[in-house]
């Protein structure tokens, strides 16, 4: 099913509305205290994961009923039921939990339109920054900085010789990052956690952001939408674009956004990580 441009358009200011209502839902409660609890794989979860998905939930199937909703807070839709879909609303309704809870304000809200198996419409909103990060297939990428008017970003062109500027997670660096860094030598790393990281690199503030670790398909589906709309990619390891809903697991490849490849990256890049 090929996108209707129109209808992504259409799509574009309300679903940026409610990424920043779920966000102020999201402030409420990292202003006030929280309680956190486990879930089944060791992650955190918060009272503001579930207000913030909850109100997501609510308000998409308001403006489009007949679209499905995935949630990292209702993930145990099977993939006999999944499969079926050509398009859903792929949602993270707090990424960054971690950071949430050590309070350094490095956590969004984001919401993805996935279509057959790509995001073509992807909001990330920063509740603590209040900046949305916003794109559409053929719409191109933007950036709303509070009450400012939106404007449209784009990856930065890098060169072999130039020093690069690498993201970096700050809860899950790992010695295949490391790895990498030493490899390319000479280089400026920005720590930050959550999906902040891919939008760096859509607005041209970082060249690469490698994940050798492991994240789940709502982690990644809204930034890269607009990071491929700035100019740039999300690919796995072998340089082949990261896809979605096509197993039955969630989980994500490793990865590498990059704004531009050139052949030194490239070379570095396709070799085995270890």
């Amino acid at each position: 099913m090929d996108p209707d441009s129109a209808q992504l358009e259409a799509l574009i200011a309300p679903v940026c509305d409610i990424v920043k209502q779920a966000g102020q839902e999201v402030m409420k409660i990292y202003l006030a205290g929280f309680e956190i609890e486990e879930k089944e794989d060791r992650s955190p979860c918060t009272t503001a994961d579930l207000a913030s998905h909850r109100l997501i939930c609510q308000q998409l199937k308001t403006l489009t009923p007949d679209i499905p909703v995935l949630s990292e807070e209702s993930a145990s839709i099977p993939y006999s039921q999944r499969m079926k879909w050509k398009r859903y609303w792929l949602i993270d309704p707090l990424d960054g939990t971690r950071e949430f809870i050590k309070k350094n304000g490095e956590f969004t809200v984001n919401v993805a339109l996935v279509i057959d198996h790509v995001a073509h419409l992807g909001a990330v909103y920063l509740p603590v920054q209040d900046i949305c990060y916003y794109a559409a297939t053929g719409h191109g990428a933007f950036k709303r900085e509070r009450e400012q008017a939106a404007g449209r970003i784009r990856t930065r062109f890098s060169t072999p010789d130039a020093i690069p500027t690498i993201c970096g997670s700050r809860s899950h660096a790992g010695r295949s990052l490391q790895a990498l860094l030493a490899q390319i030598g000479d280089h400026e790393l920005i720590s930050v956690g959550s999906s902040i990281k891919t939008c760096l690199v859509a607005e041209g503030t970082a060249d690469l952001y490698p994940r050798f670790g492991p994240t789940s398909e709502w982690d990644t589906a809204a930034a890269h939408c607009i990071v491929q709309e700035a100019g740039g990619a999300l690919v796995d390891t072998r340089l082949r674009t990261v896809r979605y809903n096509t197993k039955d697991s969630l989980l994500n490849p490793s990865f590498i956004v990059f704004g531009s490849l050139n052949d030194r990256w490239r070379d570095m890049l396709l070799q085995p990580s270890s």
